[in-house]
């Protein structure tokens, strides 16, 4: 891992200074990585995020079932095999609402990404944060690190996942291969969207 991942990895793990106290050290890797992903996802969708946005609007005025809604807008979003329909990213959440504003940016993923926060019991952490008067904190954090494709390449960004990963094993006491998403979560999407496969 080249020393520039190595401090992005460090950057993103940093958020456990802002937990501490309020949270488990077990519980750190469950809110750490998927606001990783989060971030990441927007850098991915960024470039079509337009596209998607205005497709939707096409879409939504037909009134057709998820499945097949979920096809037609995947059009707008090329190559990639998710997409976000909402307006929101992490920089126009607000700072009042900003627990709502957040759970509706999530649900504005596609259903394969949405279950990826699902099985990290996102929206249950989200409301722990807020409870703690931290979402805000975390947030603001978060979304000062360019997790761009063009920033991060993305094998850069699988190492610095693999790291948080490890970090989160460390924390937790988990021997390598404990961790708590299942393989098909990984393959299915952590891998293409980190790896590029």
């Amino acid at each position: 891992m080249s020393q520039a991942t190595n401090n992005l990895a460090a950057y993103i793990w940093s958020l456990a200074d802002l937990l501490r106290g309020d949270f488990k050290q077990s519980q750190y890797g469950r809110i750490i990585l998927p606001f990783t992903l989060l971030r990441r996802l927007e850098g991915v969708l960024e470039p079509t995020k337009a596209a998607v946005l205005a497709e939707y609007e096409n879409v939504k005025a037909m009134n057709l079932p998820e499945e097949a809604e979920e096809k037609l807008v995947l059009r707008a979003a090329g190559s990639l095999s998710f997409y976000n329909i909402s307006k929101m990213d992490l920089s126009r959440l607000g700072e009042t609402g900003i627990k709502e504003n957040l759970e509706a940016y999530i649900q504005g993923f596609s259903k394969d990404a949405r279950e990826i926060f699902e099985h990290f019991n996102f929206g249950e952490f989200i409301a722990q944060l807020n409870d703690a008067n931290l979402l805000y904190k975390v947030i603001q954090r978060v979304r000062k690190a360019d997790l761009s494709p063009e920033a991060v390449s993305n094998h850069e960004m699988g190492l610095v996942f693999e790291e948080l990963i490890r970090r989160f094993a460390e924390g937790s006491n988990e021997t390598a291969g404990e961790h708590f998403y299942p393989a098909r979560h990984c393959k299915a999407y952590y891998v293409p969207c980190f790896h590029g496969r």
